[in-house]
């Protein structure tokens, strides 16, 4: 029998063979706004049950635990883009990722299926959890083989990246106006800059 969260990694995650693979053929869903409506017709009403405290039982496996981070941290930036519901399942997608961590969880998941747990982390407005995250991806990235380095420097340099704008201000100032935060001359000096908004 299927388990639950098999569509949604499938989706996610697709049949490719190698990192590069996984990458190249999904990135356009990972980063794009082209694949919001698919995310919420097919996966709308888990990512509702689990951003309403829903789909506990899927913890109990690394396979389950990956699919309930993606339900609480990268599906409702899809479904509810552009939105404060976008960031509704950060604190309880924080919560699930440490515990899973805790129990080196992500060792038992593939190495692109691992970014998307360090994900959680680096969407964090909490300096502590960024620079976790860019000591895993770190780990990570000392992990891969020539062929995967690439990739994954471009995944720690990305890290690297939130990192130093949660070290400046504390927050992350592209948020502030969906939030109903209001920017402080800084943030908003830096928001003109290219790359401040991810």
């Amino acid at each position: 029998m299927l388990a639950p969260w098999q569509p949604l990694l499938e989706w996610w995650f697709g049949p490719g063979k190698s990192p590069q693979a996984v990458a190249d053929d999904k990135s356009t869903l990972w980063f794009g706004k082209h694949h919001d409506d698919e995310a919420r017709e097919r996966f709308g009403d888990l990512c509702e049950q689990a951003l309403a405290g829903g789909l506990d039982e899927w913890q109990q496996s690394p396979q389950g635990w990956l699919g309930l981070i993606l339900l609480l941290d990268q599906l409702p930036r899809m479904i509810h883009r552009d939105t404060p519901l976008s960031f509704e399942g950060d604190r309880r997608a924080q919560v699930v990722a440490m515990q899973g961590l805790q129990q080196d969880w992500d060792y038992q998941l593939l190495p692109i299926q691992r970014v998307f747990v360090l994900l959680v982390l680096e969407h964090a407005e909490v300096l502590d959890w960024q620079n976790l995250s860019v000591e895993r991806y770190q780990l990570l990235l000392d992990e891969q083989p020539e062929a995967n380095r690439r990739l994954f420097e471009g995944f720690l340099d990305y890290a690297e990246q939130h990192q130093r704008v949660i070290e400046r201000f504390g927050r992350f100032p592209h948020r502030n106006l969906m939030l109903g935060r209001p920017s402080t001359s800084e943030e908003m000096d830096f928001l003109l800059e290219p790359g401040s908004r991810f």
